[in-house]
C-alpha cells in the first residue's frame, strides 16, 4: 500500500507524519509538544512511584502524587501529521508514519 501524500500549491508533495508512539523513557515532560500542537492531541501526565498514570492537575500543586511527568497521547486521530511535536522535542521522544491507502 502506498503512502497518502499532498501536493502543495508549488508542486512538491508532502507525505503527512502521524503521531504514533512518544518515549515516556526519554521524556522530560517539558510541554513544549503539547504547547505547538494545536489539535488536542498530547496530554501531560505524571508516572507514580509504580509506573501508574497518574493525571495532572494545570492549576494543582500535587507533585507529591508522582516521580515524573511525561506526555502521553490521548487523541491520536486528532493529528493532521505535522510533526511540530517532534521538531520542538528536546530529547527526541516521537515517532511518526505516514497512513497507508487502502
Amino acid at each position: 500500500m502506498a503512502a497518502i501524500s499532498i501536493t502543495m500549491p508549488d508542486g512538491r508533495t508532502w507525505t503527512p507524519q502521524f503521531v504514533q508512539e512518544i518515549n515516556q523513557e526519554k521524556c522530560i515532560g517539558c510541554g513544549r509538544c503539547f504547547k505547538v500542537c494545536g489539535r488536542d492531541v498530547l496530554q501531560l501526565v505524571g508516572i507514580d512511584e509504580d509506573g501508574e498514570i497518574v493525571v495532572v492537575e494545570a492549576d494543582s500543586d500535587d507533585d507529591d502524587e508522582y516521580e515524573k511527568k511525561v506526555m502521553t497521547i490521548s487523541n491520536q486521530t486528532n493529528c493532521v501529521g505535522c510533526e511540530a511535536c517532534a521538531k520542538i522535542c528536546p530529547k527526541k521522544c516521537y515517532s511518526h508514519a505516514p497512513m497507508s491507502e487502502g
